[in-house]
């Protein structure tokens, strides 16, 4: 799980396509696609499936050390309800976390990506407060026991962050976060989750956010269009600002859920093609400061999320952008999400290399909405 920085905003829970960002971010990672699926070596331990008995709906209880890391031990408590979801057959998954008591609410989002190459894992987290993924923790479990680790910026000092699993059970585990201002040598817990299984029919209701602006917020819904179940055609230009006009195409599906009730949202994308196989995911955060959103992609190839592309939505057309490094160079990419009708819509990924004066297009996906058996879309 990934240490938040800002005490009001600790949970540390572990946290969560494009439509296929192809060689900015994600693409650069997957270049390879027909690439085989690195497997461990007899003498390598394959986690890949070490939080699957985390998967469901659990009570949770949160006790949360208010000062760290200043000799004071004064706690606070919350209570509420956690859901976990597979991603990638469990080589991922997408924690829920809704708790409240006397210090107030906590809504956050966290993203597990498992590395096949480096056989640990990624924990990142983002608070609904500011939709802003943190750095990650990494690390891996041992004799029952995940740990993992970062070093961050806490009250203007650096200090060490570590989270824990333990006391796993089919129906219970326990979560602890701890920092470090020594270097290691002494460790003080300021975070504690205890987990019990709980069927989904009877989870306790979760309580919304209230807004804080003077009306509706109705950017945080800008994604709702596209939460459902769709076919996917995409088209990359496999040798982008060199001049080459050469594609290659792959045909797949996207899940799109809501988190947040609409103030996020994950995709899942899954698609074949010349190249080989593709399994990407976005996960998509509003941050109700700035009215802007910020869409953050991984593969499954090496289970690492890329910076994030950021922007808006005016006038039925989505826009993000960033500044990446291609072939050494830095250059702009932007994203743009438009066509956008209750069963179909468009994203398109370009790059510039003059500052925007110019884009190239590079990545075309569009997304036909899928039926059910009724004829309903879903």
């Amino acid at each position: 799980m990934k240490a938040l920085k800002h005490i009001s905003t600790y949970l540390l829970v572990c946290t969560l396509v494009v439509i296929l960002q192809p060689l900015s971010g994600i693409a650069q990672q997957n270049s390879d696609p027909s690439k085989p699926k690195l497997r461990p070596s007899p003498t390598q331990r394959d986690g890949e499936h070490d939080f699957d008995s985390n998967f469901g709906t659990w009570k949770t209880h949160v006790s949360r050390l208010v000062h760290p890391l200043t000799g004071s031990k004064q706690w606070v408590e919350y209570d509420g309800t956690s859901v976990v979801s597979k991603v990638w057959n469990g080589r991922a998954s997408l924690f829920e976390l809704d708790v409240s008591g006397p210090a107030g609410h906590i809504e956050g989002v966290g993203l597990r990506l498992y590395n096949p190459e480096t056989h640990q894992w990624s924990l990142n987290w983002a608070n609904s407060s500011d939709g802003v993924i943190n750095k990650p923790m990494i690390g891996e479990f041992k004799d029952g026991r995940g740990e993992f680790f970062d070093q961050e910026e806490f009250n203007g000092r650096m200090i060490l962050a570590r989270n824990g699993f333990s006391e796993i059970t089919p129906n219970s585990s326990r979560f602890e976060q701890a920092f470090s201002d020594d270097g290691g040598k002494t460790w003080e817990i300021n975070w504690v989750m205890t987990f019990m299984r709980q069927e989904p029919e009877i989870a306790a209701p979760k309580t919304k956010l209230q807004s804080t602006s003077s009306g509706p917020d109705h950017a945080q819904h800008d994604f709702d269009f596209h939460i459902g179940n769709w076919k996917t055609h995409l088209k990359r230009r496999l040798h982008p600002l060199t001049g080459s006009n050469t594609w290659v195409e792959y045909e797949g599906t996207t899940v799109v859920r809501k988190v947040w009730d609409g103030r996020a949202n994950l995709v899942e994308l899954t698609a074949d093609g010349p190249p080989g196989h593709f399994e990407g995911l976005n996960l998509r955060l509003y941050n109700p400061a700035s009215h802007q959103w910020s869409l953050h992609f991984a593969n499954a190839n090496d289970g690492t999320l890329t910076q994030p592309t950021i922007g808006e939505f005016k006038n039925g057309r989505g826009e993000f952008f960033d500044q990446e490094t291609l072939n050494g160079r830095a250059i702009f990419v932007r994203f743009v999400i438009s066509d956008i009708t209750p069963t179909s819509c468009r994203f398109e990924q370009s790059f510039s290399d003059d500052g925007g004066k110019t884009w190239e297009v590079n990545w075309i996906a569009t997304d036909t909405r899928v039926e059910d058996a009724s004829g309903k879309a879903r």
